[in-house]
């Protein structure tokens, strides 16, 4: 880049940069110079940002820990609405695959950022546990409305949806094949989740709803037994005032 030219958001040029030489080579070649060549700067721009590489790589796994966050904050607030397979999954892939795949492969090779990033944004929040955590409340959401059965362990189950987007980042897998493999194991793993809140009703999920009525065999059987009883109690009526229509044929 001619000198003299304004680098736009540094930071992010610099990030975007990690993440394509990781996503091309792998993390172990990751180095500063990789990085600054990437994104076709000089090599000084990225220590004129960063006191050391190690406090730029702490730099990028906060960065992007905070935007996975910011991704799936609003999760447990779909709960209702739409599919519980289409509300995981969009949260799931809210973030790039790329920036999933780098972080990633990034934090298992340099698992000490784990504790760099809690340090600045808290527990829980490092790589792809704001997924995890979300995806939790988010079921849990789900269960209070009946679209999600009782005996689902909501952690247990966030964790194995986790583990799908880890599998897939480790693997090297990006593009829309990888999107639908994603999908196709969010959908296997809630198979047979009610698709909306009638549906939970119907199966004894939600104790009741506006639009819920009987269903017409149920109204069938009670209308025939319901007439059943009135029929003998007429026949019972007449015989007591001695209505010939009502007493049994004698022969």
């Amino acid at each position: 880049m001619p000198r003299g030219v304004t680098i736009p958001e540094p930071r992010q040029q610099l990030f975007a940069a990690l993440e394509r030489v990781i996503v091309t080579a792998g993390p172990s070649r990751l180095t500063g110079r990789a990085v600054t060549r990437e994104a076709g700067v000089a090599t000084g721009l990225l220590y004129t940002h960063f006191a050391t590489f190690d406090d730029f790589l702490t730099g990028y796994a906060v960065d992007r820990s905070f935007q996975i966050s910011g991704e799936v904050a609003g999760l447990a607030q779909r709960a209702g609405s739409g599919t519980v397979a289409g509300n995981l999954g969009d949260a799931a892939l809210a973030t790039p695959l790329d920036t999933l795949l780098a972080l990633t492969r990034l934090m298992a090779l340099r698992p000490e950022l784990a504790a760099d990033v809690e340090a600045v944004l808290g527990n829980g929040t490092a790589g792809l546990q704001a997924i995890e955590h979300a995806t939790a409340g988010y079921l849990s959401a789900e269960q209070q409305l009946g679209r999600v059965p009782a005996e689902t362990d909501a952690e247990a189950l966030a964790l194995a949806v986790v583990g799908v987007l880890h599998h897939v980042a480790l693997t090297g897998a990006t593009g829309s094949a990888a999107n639908v493999r994603i999908r196709r194991a969010i959908d296997a793993l809630t198979a047979g989740f009610p698709a909306t809140l009638d549906q939970a009703a119907h199966s004894g999920g939600v104790e009741s709803l506006r639009d819920w009525r009987p269903r017409p065999a149920a109204r069938s059987a009670a209308g025939t037994t319901a007439s059943a009883g009135r029929s003998t109690a007429t026949r019972a009526d007449r015989r007591r005032a001695g209505d010939p229509a009502g007493r049994k044929d004698p022969t």
